[in-house]
């Protein structure tokens, strides 16, 4: 079985809003929602979990109920941070799901996720065990210390840019929350980090630059327009 695991146990602080940045409405829907859609049109999700802010599950449900998300299985409660919430979802499916299913981790606040990028996730983490979902690194990166000055450049092509999905076993997943308590690692910020902080290669999957995650209120206002936007004929690919 593949499950996809969203993430919305953020508060969303670095937005400014009244209310979280996963339930906010874009052109009356919530954010979370065009998230879930993705992941409920894909032939080759089984099911889906939630790991969500403590107060909004139960708006959490009427949400899918509302748009008709029957492959959403199971809502876990978020943690004090990133690392803690992706424990609380994954030691939530440990109880309910096979340590062979393979499960898609991604951002709820990603709304844009594609058909192929989630088709390339999973064709990537059944060949190599697991999946990261990257883009090239176009900008020129200099590397600070006070994020006010830089006197060294970092070659961009040995950069590659993180999204999600990233994908894993449930199994390895598990072994890894479990190796970090007792080596007393506790925030990292992302699966990726955390399996290249106990000493794992990770490989690497397809992305795309729409694949935005929702963090400002400019995001909002990008994704409004690619929610709007056609590729026009002439542009190949």
């Amino acid at each position: 079985m593949n499950i996809a695991m969203l993430i919305a146990g953020g508060s969303g602080q670095r937005m400014k809003q009244d209310i979280p940045k996963q339930f906010i409405n874009v052109n009356d829907r919530p954010v979370i929602v065009y998230t879930l859609e993705a992941f409920q049109r894909h032939p080759n999700i089984d099911a889906i979990a939630v790991v969500c802010l403590e107060g909004w599950e139960e708006i959490l449900k009427a949400y899918a109920k509302q748009f008709n998300i029957t492959k959403l299985k199971w809502i876990f409660p978020g943690g004090e941070n990133g690392q803690a919430s992706l424990k609380n979802g994954i030691m939530g499916l440990r109880e309910v799901a096979n340590e062979e299913d393979m499960v898609l981790i991604h951002d709820a606040i990603r709304p844009m996720v594609s058909q192929e990028i989630i088709s390339d996730n999973i064709s990537c983490c059944m060949q190599h065990g697991s999946a990261i979902t990257v883009i090239p690194c176009a900008e020129a990166m200099l590397m600070t210390s006070d994020r006010e000055s830089s006197g060294k450049a970092v070659p961009r092509d040995q950069l590659a840019r993180t999204q999600t999905p990233q994908a894993f076993y449930l199994k390895k997943l598990v072994w890894a929350h479990e190796e970090a308590a007792s080596r007393g690692i506790r925030n990292s910020i992302a699966t990726c980090t955390l399996m290249i902080e106990l000493g794992e290669k990770v490989y690497f999957s397809t992305g795309s630059e729409k694949n935005l995650k929702l963090t400002t209120t400019d995001d909002i206002e990008i994704f409004k327009a690619l929610l709007h936007s056609k590729k026009d004929e002439w542009i190949k690919g």
